[in-house]
């Protein structure tokens, strides 16, 4: 089973104030850069998708000491430019509310765009079952899209649950090299992509891709997660008897922001390691497995 969530971080309607609406998260996004950002709201009262901006107030009406540096998403309203009678008609609290951005593709090969974490993994995971059409290969494969990754793992749970896979391989957004983004837990985009080591990764899982990229000459890069991968990994590897499990990593800048960057070749390197992996699986492969 090779499971890439579908999911996407936004937004909530906690109140309406006259023409405004006050939000809250779904999910973790960045503050920093809410100011100014289009959004979607999904009223549900009319079926309507209503176009809205995020705004902040003059830093003077702000309570003292609220009104410098990052302002807290309490203080954030989204206005649609409609009345206030308008606005209590058509949307209620609870409503959804999503980035507006549009994706872009830039120079250097890459895109710019929202919820690239995680629709970069699934257009992976696309590849991959592109790939394995015309590759002989002795397993079945299981491909899932999950749901609420952001917030609970729920699809990887019960999709793992339903399927019971032999072998799991979560594919998700690692954090790309960048602009006051370095160090050990970062990798540079476009350079390939990440192995997931730590206690949700079977190492004899970790230890077949290696081999396979190697073989491949996919350039792959060690991701360390001493706790928790906060991927579906986490949650796959728990289910019933417990799962052997893998995580494949796509560097991407600007992690839950409606810019997130992406490399297209790591999009199609992902998706052929997973093919070849999944070809390079013979039909007894468990019986050799080791648990150390």
């Amino acid at each position: 089973m090779i499971a890439a969530h579908m999911d996407a971080i936004g937004l909530m309607v906690s109140r309406i104030v006259d023409e405004f609406l006050y939000i809250t998260y779904i999910g973790d996004a960045d503050t920093r850069v809410l100011p100014g950002t289009p959004v979607i709201v999904h009223a549900s009262g009319t079926g309507e998708e209503l176009y809205g901006v995020i705004a902040m107030p003059p830093a003077g009406l702000l309570p003292e000491g609220k009104n410098s540096g990052v302002i807290s998403i309490e203080y954030l309203v989204v206005d649609m430019g409609l009345t206030p009678k308008e606005a209590a008609k058509r949307v209620r609290i609870g409503d959804r509310v999503s980035f507006g951005t549009e994706p872009v593709e830039m120079s250097g090969g890459c895109v710019s765009g929202h919820t690239l974490d995680n629709r970069a993994s699934v257009a992976a995971l696309t590849i991959c079952l592109e790939e394995i059409q015309s590759t002989s290969h002795a397993w079945d494969v299981w491909a899932v899209a999950s749901v609420q990754e952001e917030t609970v793992f729920a699809g990887a749970y019960t999709s793992a649950f339903q399927i019971r896979p032999t072998i799991a391989v979560a594919v998700d957004m690692t954090f790309g090299r960048g602009a006051g983004a370095s160090g050990y837990q970062t990798f540079e985009i476009g350079k390939g992509v990440t192995l997931g080591i730590g206690p949700s990764i079977h190492p004899f899982l970790y230890k077949r891709f290696k081999e396979v990229a190697e073989r491949m000459e996919i350039p792959v890069h060690d991701d360390l997660m001493p706790a928790a991968s906060s991927t579906d990994a986490d949650a796959m590897q728990l289910i019933a008897e417990g799962i052997p499990t893998m995580l494949v990593g796509i560097p991407q800048r600007y992690m839950h922001t409606p810019v997130e960057v992406v490399s297209i070749k790591d999009i199609q390197r992902a998706g052929r390691l997973l093919a070849e992996f999944i070809a390079s699986l013979e039909a007894d492969f468990m019986e050799g497995i080791t648990w150390d």
